[in-house]
Protein backbone atom coordinates (compact mmCIF):
# COMPACT_ATOMS: atom_id res chain seq x y z
CA UNK A 1 0.00 0.00 0.00
CA UNK A 2 3.02 2.31 0.86
CA UNK A 3 4.22 2.63 -2.94
CA UNK A 4 0.97 3.52 -3.91
CA UNK A 5 0.27 6.49 -1.44
CA UNK A 6 3.83 7.22 -2.49
CA UNK A 7 3.89 7.18 -6.11
CA UNK A 8 0.26 9.12 -5.65
CA UNK A 9 2.68 12.05 -3.99
CA UNK A 10 5.19 11.88 -6.35
CA UNK A 11 3.42 11.83 -9.38
CA UNK A 12 1.16 14.78 -7.62
CA UNK A 13 4.74 16.40 -6.51
CA UNK A 14 6.26 16.24 -10.63
CA UNK A 15 3.51 17.43 -11.70
CA UNK A 16 3.27 20.65 -9.49
CA UNK A 17 7.43 20.79 -9.93
CA UNK A 18 6.92 20.97 -13.87
CA UNK A 19 4.02 24.27 -13.52
CA UNK A 20 6.97 25.74 -10.98
CA UNK A 21 9.75 24.85 -13.30
CA UNK A 22 7.55 26.46 -16.43
CA UNK A 23 8.54 29.94 -14.81
CA UNK A 24 11.51 29.18 -13.14
CA UNK A 25 13.00 29.08 -16.77
CA UNK A 26 11.35 32.09 -17.99
CA UNK A 27 12.40 34.32 -14.73
CA UNK A 28 14.72 37.50 -15.64
CA UNK A 29 16.52 38.67 -12.69
CA UNK A 30 14.66 41.62 -12.76
CA UNK A 31 11.90 39.86 -11.88
CA UNK A 32 12.67 38.72 -8.29
CA UNK A 33 12.64 42.00 -6.76
CA UNK A 34 9.70 43.73 -8.71
CA UNK A 35 6.91 44.94 -6.96
CA UNK A 36 2.68 45.99 -8.68
CA UNK A 37 2.53 49.51 -8.25
CA UNK A 38 0.16 50.48 -5.83
CA UNK A 39 0.07 47.54 -3.67
CA UNK A 40 1.64 46.93 0.26
CA UNK A 41 4.81 44.29 -0.60
CA UNK A 42 6.95 41.99 1.15
CA UNK A 43 10.28 41.34 -0.14
CA UNK A 44 13.66 40.79 0.80
CA UNK A 45 16.47 43.40 1.42
CA UNK A 46 19.94 43.50 1.81
CA UNK A 47 20.49 43.95 5.27
CA UNK A 48 24.06 45.86 6.64
CA UNK A 49 26.29 42.86 6.82
CA UNK A 50 25.21 42.00 3.47
CA UNK A 51 22.88 39.12 3.66
CA UNK A 52 19.29 39.51 2.52
CA UNK A 53 16.44 39.04 4.68
CA UNK A 54 12.82 38.72 4.10
CA UNK A 55 10.44 41.45 5.46
CA UNK A 56 8.47 39.70 8.17
CA UNK A 57 5.70 40.25 10.94
CA UNK A 58 4.42 37.40 13.56
CA UNK A 59 1.34 37.93 13.28
CA UNK A 60 0.00 38.62 9.37
CA UNK A 61 -0.87 41.70 8.91
CA UNK A 62 -3.91 42.64 7.31
CA UNK A 63 -4.48 43.27 4.49
CA UNK A 64 -1.98 40.58 3.86
CA UNK A 65 0.96 42.36 2.03
CA UNK A 66 1.61 40.81 -1.63
CA UNK A 67 4.91 39.04 -2.03
CA UNK A 68 7.71 39.56 -4.63
CA UNK A 69 9.21 36.86 -5.98
CA UNK A 70 12.47 36.96 -4.13
CA UNK A 71 10.33 36.88 -1.69
CA UNK A 72 8.57 33.93 -2.12
CA UNK A 73 12.19 32.21 -3.01
CA UNK A 74 13.08 32.65 0.12
CA UNK A 75 9.53 31.85 1.54
CA UNK A 76 9.70 28.24 -0.73
CA UNK A 77 12.94 27.76 0.37
CA UNK A 78 12.46 28.53 4.05
CA UNK A 79 9.53 25.95 4.35
CA UNK A 80 10.87 23.43 2.50
CA UNK A 81 14.38 23.20 3.92
CA UNK A 82 12.04 22.83 6.96
CA UNK A 83 10.03 19.91 5.75
CA UNK A 84 13.27 18.36 4.24
CA UNK A 85 14.81 18.44 7.87
CA UNK A 86 11.86 16.87 9.69
CA UNK A 87 11.39 14.12 7.38
CA UNK A 88 15.24 13.35 8.17
CA UNK A 89 14.62 13.96 11.94
CA UNK A 90 16.69 16.80 11.87
CA UNK A 91 16.30 19.77 13.90
CA UNK A 92 15.53 22.65 11.25
CA UNK A 93 17.31 26.23 11.18
CA UNK A 94 15.17 29.21 12.65
CA UNK A 95 13.21 31.26 10.32
CA UNK A 96 16.15 34.18 10.98
CA UNK A 97 18.76 32.15 9.72
CA UNK A 98 17.51 31.24 6.32
CA UNK A 99 18.12 33.68 4.23
CA UNK A 100 17.90 34.41 0.22
CA UNK A 101 20.75 34.71 -1.57
CA UNK A 102 20.17 37.93 -3.08
CA UNK A 103 20.73 36.11 -6.75
CA UNK A 104 18.14 34.69 -8.83
CA UNK A 105 20.68 31.87 -10.57
CA UNK A 106 21.66 31.05 -7.03
CA UNK A 107 18.28 31.21 -5.58
CA UNK A 108 17.05 29.35 -8.33
CA UNK A 109 19.83 26.84 -7.93
CA UNK A 110 18.84 26.51 -4.11
CA UNK A 111 15.10 26.06 -5.06
CA UNK A 112 16.31 23.08 -7.38
CA UNK A 113 18.49 21.55 -4.77
CA UNK A 114 15.61 21.43 -2.49
CA UNK A 115 13.86 19.28 -5.18
CA UNK A 116 16.37 16.73 -5.25
CA UNK A 117 16.12 16.55 -1.16
CA UNK A 118 12.51 15.93 -1.32
CA UNK A 119 12.44 13.58 -4.20
CA UNK A 120 15.16 11.39 -1.87
CA UNK A 121 12.55 11.91 0.63
CA UNK A 122 9.86 10.71 -1.02
CA UNK A 123 12.16 7.80 -2.79
CA UNK A 124 12.46 6.34 1.36
CA UNK A 125 9.27 6.65 2.66
CA UNK A 126 7.69 3.04 3.68
CA UNK A 127 4.30 2.49 4.99
CA UNK A 128 5.19 2.66 8.37
CA UNK A 129 7.14 6.20 7.37
CA UNK A 130 4.10 7.61 5.67
CA UNK A 131 1.71 6.78 8.56
CA UNK A 132 4.06 8.14 11.29
CA UNK A 133 3.02 10.99 13.17
CA UNK A 134 4.04 14.57 10.90
CA UNK A 135 5.81 17.29 13.20
CA UNK A 136 5.67 19.60 10.60
CA UNK A 137 3.43 21.92 10.03
CA UNK A 138 1.18 21.18 12.49
CA UNK A 139 3.08 21.29 16.09
CA UNK A 140 2.65 17.88 16.31
CA UNK A 141 -0.59 17.41 16.33
CA UNK A 142 -0.45 13.29 16.87
CA UNK A 143 -3.48 13.34 13.97
CA UNK A 144 -1.34 14.45 11.15
CA UNK A 145 1.26 11.57 9.24
CA UNK A 146 4.42 11.88 7.01
CA UNK A 147 1.87 11.28 4.44
CA UNK A 148 0.14 13.93 5.18
CA UNK A 149 2.78 16.47 5.79
CA UNK A 150 3.76 15.24 2.09
CA UNK A 151 0.51 16.17 0.51
CA UNK A 152 0.96 19.75 2.23
CA UNK A 153 4.26 19.70 0.61
CA UNK A 154 2.50 19.44 -2.88
CA UNK A 155 -0.30 21.46 -2.02
CA UNK A 156 2.17 24.83 -0.33
CA UNK A 157 4.55 24.40 -3.45
CA UNK A 158 1.82 24.34 -5.73
CA UNK A 159 0.01 27.92 -4.55
CA UNK A 160 3.72 29.18 -4.29
CA UNK A 161 4.52 28.32 -7.78
CA UNK A 162 0.97 30.06 -9.35
CA UNK A 163 2.07 32.89 -7.22
CA UNK A 164 5.26 32.99 -9.02
CA UNK A 165 3.73 32.83 -12.39
CA UNK A 166 1.06 35.72 -11.62
CA UNK A 167 4.10 38.23 -10.71
CA UNK A 168 5.92 36.91 -13.53
CA UNK A 169 3.23 37.41 -15.79
CA UNK A 170 2.14 40.61 -14.27
CA UNK A 171 5.48 41.92 -14.48
CA UNK A 172 5.38 41.13 -18.24
CA UNK A 173 2.38 42.37 -19.30
CA UNK A 174 3.32 46.03 -17.39
CA UNK A 175 6.44 45.98 -19.63
CA UNK A 176 4.25 45.33 -22.68
CA UNK A 177 1.93 48.42 -22.34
Amino acid sequence: MSSVRRELLRRQFDLTWSLFEYHLERLEPEDFLWEPPGTHCWTVRQAPGGEWVPDWADVEPEPVPVPTIGWLHWHIGWWWDAAVDHANGRTPRPRTDVTWSGDAQSGVAWLRELREQWLAVLEDLTDADLDATARFPWQDDPTRTVADMSAWVNAELMKNAAEVGQLRLLRAARREE
